[in-house]
């Protein structure tokens, strides 16, 4: 029986040899399979595919960051939009009085912004939630975007030849400032921040078109002399920011990286 058996496979592996398309598994005689170490399994399973991996669940603190973070938005930008709403604003003043108005939309836009830094801030500290990673070059983009942006921003107060170009340079600094941003933070957070920001830029630059007054207080526009205030302090504001303010408070360096 035992020279039977032998034979047969003696026979089976002669078969592999000569007619490979007849083998649809590894010969017996192959060592690649086999491992170096005694009394182990003669074959191995070959590690054809990735090992799939669960993909983590949203931390809770994640999660309450986030949640902060869009509450402040809600307040911030609604307070904001409610200067779009010109009947209404009417009414406000007229039941609570000017100051009494100026006061609770100080202390709502207030509170909005803090929501706003905490609950990032918080949502940062805990780890982000990458979407898409941006390529190096676009951060560099943002960080030239940005030279632009505080200057109409500045020249939304100091008014010349920008402001009457531009009509409405403070928006168009935010919309800016907003885009860049976007284009350099691929997680979910930024996304939020950022994209709500440029929304409702977009959506009081359109407001602005449907309303018969200008909705903010008068400010002389002067000549080219005020341009170039407006872009030197812009200038210095600018570097400010890329210097002390976003390292030391955002604790993300912009320059040199």
């Amino acid at each position: 029986m035992g020279g039977a058996a032998d034979a047969d496979d003696g026979s089976l592996e002669a078969i592999d040899a000569s007619n490979p398309v007849r083998s649809f598994g590894p010969s017996r005689n192959d060592t690649r399979m086999a491992p170096a170490h005694s009394g182990a399994l003669r074959h191995q399973p070959l590690k054809c595919y990735p090992k799939l991996t669960k993909k983590p669940a949203l931390a809770e603190e994640n999660i309450m960051g986030l949640a902060v973070m869009i509450a402040g938005l809600v307040l911030f930008l609604g307070v904001h939009t409610l200067t779009t709403q010109r009947d209404l604003r009417a009414r406000l003043i007229a039941s609570t009085g000017e100051g009494g108005y100026k006061a609770g939309y100080a202390m709502a836009s207030l509170l909005g912004l803090v929501l706003i830094v905490w609950g990032f801030a918080h949502y940062r500290s805990e780890g982000m939630i990458e979407l898409w990673t941006p390529p190096r070059a676009l951060k560099h983009l943002t960080v030239a975007l940005m030279l632009p942006a505080v200057i109409l921003v500045v020249a939304a107060y100091i008014r010349g030849h920008i402001y009457t170009a531009v009509k409405h340079p403070m928006l168009s600094g935010v919309k800016l400032w907003a885009v860049a941003h976007l284009i350099a933070n691929g997680d979910l957070g930024g996304i939020i921040l950022f994209g709500s920001l440029l929304g409702w830029a977009v959506f009081d630059r359109i407001s602005l078109k449907r309303r018969a007054d200008a909705g903010g207080p008068p400010i002389p526009v002067g000549g080219w002399g005020n341009d170039l205030i407006a872009v030197a302090v812009g200038i210095v504001a600018y570097l400010a920011l890329a210097f002390a303010f976003h390292p030391v408070v955002i604790g993300v360096p912009v320059v040199g990286v």
